[in-house]
């Protein structure tokens, strides 16, 4: 670099640092206005002790998903969730205010005006996150990592604490079954892997994004089912699920990125692997058909209307989405050989 290119590239991420820190500040009041829109249905925060492990979700109508999602992330250490419902009207709320290491919140404003739930979110991590280690998943999100069947949460997290590595960052990856979705039948307390045992295994694109450092990865049964015309407009799979939690960090987007963008390095420039996770996605279960249909008419889950209109009416036709590329699940060592998770240095 010439030097007169170093200053003006010195001026330029100062710059960005303060665009940032402003934008962070943001979040955190916008989060701190949205507090009014909870009202407790459950609270048992007092029950969280020094170091617990939280999971954090905003969710609606999920009772079918709920006994495996919570009895899944128990197995793997989770101590304490705090759930946010968004007025459910098929039991959620009553089956999760039941479980004892549940604190619920219920709320029926506007899914899409509160950042799809993540401004809710963000303020109670604000109060209840700070110094632990904080899962943030949707329903229908199921964690995995290297070792994960015999070595919990605990043993990761002290791991990345003595690394004094903050955040932890995955993979969402689309399960499937084999013909149209009306075809994985499901029930209360099934492993949703049984129902849905297929996924992509090679058809992803990444990059970094300069602004906050995260990464962007595409791909998948929806980048080329769905928007395969605009493979750059389907959704992203890359998210850090998992951070060492401050009262001043902020969700920008779900869990793709974070704030201070330091979040975000879940991953080696050098070409090495960071040690990394699977969330296994289980959107496409039989009941996507009937959701989709609320989902279209509710509006509450459109980033872009004229985008999504499309993709909620392709779900609705009960879409086949395996093909002659499809691998079916075998484990997280399978996942590892293929490199779409990495034990690192975690061995």
């Amino acid at each position: 670099m010439s030097d007169s290119a170093q200053p003006k590239a010195t001026a330029a991420a100062l710059a960005m640092a303060y665009s940032l820190r402003w934008k962070r500040r943001r979040l955190l009041w916008r989060s701190f206005r949205k507090r009014r829109q909870l009202s407790v249905v459950t609270d048992r925060t007092r029950q969280i002790t020094p170091g617990a492990i939280l999971c954090f979700s905003t969710m609606r109508n999920e009772a079918v998903r709920l006994p495996f999602w919570l009895d899944h992330h128990r197995a793997l250490g989770v101590d304490h969730f705090l759930i946010v419902d968004n007025d459910s009207d098929d039991g959620t709320r009553e089956y999760l205010s039941d479980q004892p290491d549940v604190s619920l919140w219920r709320t029926p404003a506007s899914y899409r005006l509160s950042r799809f739930g993540v401004d809710w979110l963000t303020w109670l991590q604000m109060r209840h996150g700070h110094d632990h280690w904080c899962l943030t998943l949707d329903a229908d999100e199921i964690l995995i990592y290297p070792f994960h069947d015999t070595r919990p949460l605990p043993a990761l997290t002290e791991w990345l604490d003595r690394k004094q590595i903050r955040s932890f960052g995955a993979l969402m990856l689309d399960m499937y079954p084999k013909g149209p979705v009306s075809a994985a039948p499901y029930g209360a307390g099934d492993d949703p892997r049984i129902a849905l045992p297929w996924f992509d295994g090679g058809n992803y694109m990444i990059q970094k994004q300069n602004r906050l450092e995260n990464l962007w990865i595409q791909g998948g049964p929806r980048a080329r089912a769905f928007f395969a015309n605009e493979p750059r407009r389907a959704p992203t799979m890359g998210k850090v699920p998992l951070v060492k939690w401050r009262r001043g960090y902020a969700y920008v987007s779900s869990t793709h990125s974070a704030l201070p963008r330091g979040l975000n390095h879940v991953y080696d420039e050098a070409g090495g692997e960071w040690t990394s996770g699977v969330l296994l996605h289980t959107k496409f279960l039989h009941m996507i058909i009937q959701r989709s249909a609320e989902e279209k008419e509710r509006q509450e889950h459109f980033a872009s209307s004229g985008l999504y209109v499309g993709y909620y009416d392709s779900l609705r036709g009960d879409p086949d989405l395996w093909c002659d590329g499809s691998t079916r699940y075998l484990g997280w060592r399978q996942l590892e050989a293929m490199g779409l998770m990495s034990r690192g240095t975690w061995l």
